[in-house]
């Protein structure tokens, strides 16, 4: 019944991905990953919340939970997610945010993309969730952002604010709560201390974690190159994650490598570099599901930012490279919802069509 479904799924929502490649197609989907083999990872499947969480100290609610989300949407039953993220009206402001698409200044409306785009959950604020959480927590799995970078402080500064209690997640029907810890700056280690406590409030309520691992340091940008995205410093952001025990990471994809080396901090060795990774992009990639305990806890990258005419294109090889280092999918907002309403629908299928494509498979 699962092949049947997913076979119709495939047909409704198939793009032809070699096509939208172009001429990078084989580049992303005949690559073979050699420094760090498939067959050493934790690979997406269904199966893989008993063999990662069945032995784990998370109690049977959060299971629950998990299978919950990953049943959901389009995607379920597969053991990849899409997940729509809404909470820029704080970290980008509203004004900004909204203005291409002002009908998302009604948070209604961002639950509803979700659900017309089949989308395994939807993350988003205390207020936008909280506002319909009677109409729709019954209808698609609710991720609470907990804590927000908020953008009016003047000068503004890098920092993370808890915005509410998980406990009042917990209560609006939500299934997870997520959050940002800004690894590198000045106030990472008390982020770190207040989502590792909020993460274990979290899982004794039966709750999912996902944690946004970003790294924020003016350190980490030089006069020639910017490494905030540098595969071993996220990748070290994701390990640090799941120390805490996020059940699901969220990065940004990976845009470089060597940035220990090349800032001149932390522990490294060229030999690490040469022994871990290539410079392609998936391999760099395939560093971070590494980082995540080898795949064990599911990777999902973030769809970035909106840039037009481009997005469609962008966000498939997002997907693309996601899915073959052996991550379990993206989290896409702005792309989506700074369209008109159907756009953004066809826009987050295309995705979704990357990973029920049976034949791009895991480098």
């Amino acid at each position: 019944m699962a092949n049947e479904k997913t076979s119709n799924l495939e047909r409704k929502y198939w793009q032809n991905i070699p096509e939208l490649l172009g001429t990078n197609a084989s580049f992303y989907l005949d690559h073979v990953c050699e420094k760090i083999p498939k067959n050493e990872l934790q690979t997406p499947g269904m199966d893989g919340l008993d063999h990662v969480f069945g032995n784990s100290n998370r109690n049977p609610q959060v299971l629950r939970s998990l299978a919950q989300l990953y049943n959901n949407g389009n995607l379920g039953g597969t053991g990849y997610l899409s997940i729509l993220p809404v909470d820029q009206g704080i970290e980008h402001s509203a004004a900004f945010s909204f203005y291409k698409n002002r009908d998302y200044f009604d948070p209604e409306n961002i639950i509803k993309l979700a659900l017309e785009a089949g989308c395994n959950g939807v993350a988003s604020t205390f207020g936008v969730l909280g506002l319909n959480a009677r109409k729709y927590a019954h209808k698609i799995p609710f991720i609470v952002k907990i804590n927000h970078n908020e953008l009016l402080s003047y000068p503004n500064t890098y920092d993370q604010t808890l915005f509410g209690k998980v406990k009042s997640a917990w209560d609006m029907g939500a299934v997870a709560v997520g959050a940002t810890i800004y690894f590198g700056s000045k106030e990472s280690n008390r982020q770190l201390n207040e989502i590792a406590e909020a993460f274990e409030e979290a899982h004794n309520l039966g709750m999912i974690t996902i944690l946004w691992c970003y790294t924020r340091n003016n350190a980490f940008e030089t006069e020639t190159e910017d490494y905030h995205a540098a595969a071993d410093l996220t990748g070290q952001a994701n390990h640090l994650g799941v120390t805490i025990q996020a059940d699901i990471i969220k990065q940004k994809l990976p845009t470089n490598n060597f940035g220990f080396r090349e800032i001149g901090f932390g522990k490294y060795d060229d030999a690490m570099y040469k022994a871990l990774t290539t410079d392609h992009p998936v391999d760099l990639c395939r560093l971070q599901v590494a980082n995540c305990y080898m795949g064990k806890i599911g990777l999902i990258n973030s769809g970035g930012g909106s840039k037009g005419e481009s997005d469609l294109v962008e966000a498939v090889t997002t997907a693309v490279i996601n899915k073959r280092a052996g991550g379990i999918g993206l989290i896409m907002g702005r792309k989506a919802f700074q369209k008109p309403f159907a756009e953004g629908i066809k826009l987050v299928n295309a995705v979704q069509s990357v990973y029920l494509d049976g034949k791009i498979t895991i480098a």
